[in-house]
């Protein structure tokens, strides 16, 4: 039988249930949490090349483990879930032919229907070690994107794209090429719409270690074989970091970055961007700066011009009101081997744009990897979340800061955060150090910017420590997060 954990404090009610350690799945276990799908909760899970998928009902007990006989060389799993069915999209090397394949299947991970074949590439005979294709989707998830980028010596991208509906039918197939200015330039942001619309941004850097000087808005309409790409005028700043949000019933893409006035300065305010893709326009770009009242709430003491240099966009969350809302934690790791530099994080050799996404990143959530460490850092830090909330202009209306202190060495799998949203509220999930372990934490920030430290959930009394950077809503008012159970991974349901 599954763990139960029932609170109820001053009307804040909450029910935890952990399922039971498995034999086979110990730390060094590779899993991706897939959602809840019928009934039932699913999550795959990789142990050293033995695939399967486990079934929990509602109260984490298991129901099945079905496993995965793919063949050949495995190289990537995506996983797109709905209310009765989930698609599962893999792609695998045999000999000199990297293959693509998606197929549908139920509540109790059995197929319905036939694996689709979806592309094939000839890779030679050597064996590839990351994935070839990658894979993004609408919000409403009835349209689906595969593709895969390849670069000839001209710098150009040269985009292989497969448009699917939800029953993975075919609609349309494209081969469409982007020119690079530069070979350090990169791509990030790509993001489909419900009618099948292509959007992401292209970012112009003079080298590895720089800052970027250029951006433009790109498009790729659903059914034309064609880039359509809008300059951001940036007025001789820079900026770092693209996040990207469609808002689908407008068709219009915003984009936030940290901007810098000069190439080696400190993180100066907010670039704005919002991009009418349908028009190809960009018709906001806005620069707002932070003033010292956000900076000594950044640093919570005096104000500093480095005050948000240790800080990281983490998400982008748009309003129903045509105003949106981020996050952004402070983050850095020390060694005794390489000082902490943001730009090395940011731009390698370990940084993680999705056009480079074989790399590891230290902000990864819901698919978990022990194969990915540490990149050489001894210890890693990360403290406070700051939660901005602007108008359809760009004109800040609140701010708060969710505090927090964390540390630990070699590895961060503890620390970072959850982001939980409701509706009613955002729900910070995160661990608070408690004698040589960890509590988690609830901390919430309403619509109107108030902060709120709810009461201690302590899953700690059975044992297990949380990893709620891994975690994934599964619906409205429910999260799973991974545990750790005496070296086994588990997996807690929290119910709010």
């Amino acid at each position: 039988m599954a763990f139960i954990l029932l609170m109820y404090i001053g009307g804040y009610a909450q029910k935890i249930y952990y399922s039971q350690p498995e034999r086979d799945d110990s730390r060094n276990t590779a899993f991706e949490i897939i959602g809840k799908v019928g009934q039932h909760i699913l999550v795959y899970k990789d142990n050293n090349g033995d695939e399967a998928i486990s079934i929990y009902d509602n109260e984490m007990n298991p129901v099945n483990r079905v496993p995965l006989r793919f063949r050949y060389n495995l190289l990537n799993v995506d996983f797109i879930n709905y209310p009765n069915q989930f698609i599962l999209i893999y792609q695998y090397q045999y000999r000199r032919y990297v293959y693509c394949y998606g197929m549908i299947m139920d509540e109790n991970a059995s197929i319905i229907g036939q694996p689709v074949l979806i592309d094939s590439t000839d890779v030679g005979f050597g064996n590839l070690k990351h994935k070839l294709y990658s894979v993004t989707y609408s919000d409403d998830k009835h349209r689906i994107l595969v593709y895969k980028i390849n670069q000839n010596k001209e710098l150009t991208n040269i985009f292989y794209t497969f448009l699917l509906n939800d029953q993975l039918q075919l609609l349309n197939n494209s081969r469409v090429s982007l020119p690079m200015e530069n070979r350090k330039d990169y791509l990030t942001g790509f993001s489909l719409d419900n009618e099948g619309n292509f959007v992401f941004v292209k970012v112009g850097k003079a080298n590895n270690k720089d800052l970027a000087a250029d951006a433009w808005m790109v498009t790729k309409p659903a059914y034309e074989d064609t880039f359509y790409t809008a300059s951001i005028p940036l007025n001789h700043r820079y900026i770092d970091e693209f996040k990207l949000k469609l808002d689908n019933d407008h068709h219009l893409s915003y984009a936030v970055s940290f901007f810098y006035d000069t190439r080696r300065n400190d993180v100066a305010g907010l670039c704005y961007v919002r991009y009418r893709y349908l028009d190809d326009s960009v018709d906001i770009v806005r620069f707002i700066p932070f003033d010292n009242n956000l900076k000594a709430a950044a640093r919570n003491g005096a104000p500093r011009e480095d005050a948000f240099d240790d800080y990281f966009l983490r998400q982008l969350i748009l309003r129903s009101d045509g105003g949106f809302l981020i996050t952004a934690e402070s983050f850095y790791s020390s060694s005794g081997y390489n000082p902490w530099n943001r730009w090395d994080y940011l731009y390698g050799p370990y940084t993680l744009y999705p056009y480079y996404d074989f790399y590891y990143t230290p902000f990864s959530p819901w698919f978990y990897s022990p194969f990915y460490r540490s990149m050489g850092y001894s210890r890693f830090h990360y403290n406070d979340i700051a939660v901005l909330s602007y108008d359809g202009t760009g004109k800040l209306e609140w701010s708060n800061f969710v505090r927090k202190d964390q540390y630990d060495d070699q590895t961060d799998d503890f620390l970072s955060y959850q982001l939980l949203n409701t509706g009613l509220a955002l729900h910070f999930l995160y661990n608070e150090p408690y004698r040589r372990s960890y509590i988690l934490r609830d901390v919430t920030i309403t619509p109107d910017g108030k902060l709120n430290m709810q009461p201690t959930m302590r899953g700690l009394d059975r044992g297990y420590v949380f990893m709620p950077r891994y975690g994934k809503q599964i619906s409205a008012n429910e999260t799973v997060i991974p545990c750790i159970y005496r070296n086994f991974v588990c997996f807690a349901k929290i119910q709010f």
